[in-house]
């Protein structure tokens, strides 16, 4: 994981409205004490589909995920907030920008550690694709 370059490569503000939080905890971290990648994309999935099935007025799947950049650690207390916006309604599918980002112990400021693009497709009870609702 490497940190951004410049002050410009961190936005300001989280892209999107906030889907999810969550503390960071020492049963999700690595031998080296950092919180596992796999933990905060399961939080990142998690929101990307609770912003999708409300979206999509019931279930969904995710189908893809792109573009995902660790760009700093998240540390046991770390508080992971998961932000969504969704990008374009196909069909079927719902594409959706997650970030997640932190709230560090004794530190005001954000922190954006993760993000990416995910796709998720509305499904019926038979797990078949099924349209999205117009809004």
């Amino acid at each position: 994981m490497s940190a951004p370059k410049h002050a410009a490569d961190q936005p300001a503000t989280p892209r999107g409205e906030l889907a999810l939080r969550m503390v960071a905890m020492p049963a999700d971290t690595n031998p080296a004490g950092d919180i596992f990648g796999g933990w905060i994309m399961s939080l990142m999935d998690l929101a990307a589909g609770v912003s999708a099935g409300t979206r999509a007025q019931g279930r969904v799947a995710t189908a893809a995920v792109s573009n995902l950049s660790f760009l700093q650690p998240v540390k046991v207390g770390d508080i992971v907030c998961v932000y969504t916006e969704i990008e374009r309604i196909g069909r079927t599918s719902i594409t959706l920008a997650v970030e997640a980002w932190v709230l560090r112990r004794g530190q005001e400021a954000r922190t954006r550690v993760t993000a990416a693009e995910f796709v998720l497709v509305a499904v019926d009870a038979a797990g078949q694709p099924r349209p999205v609702p117009p809004a």
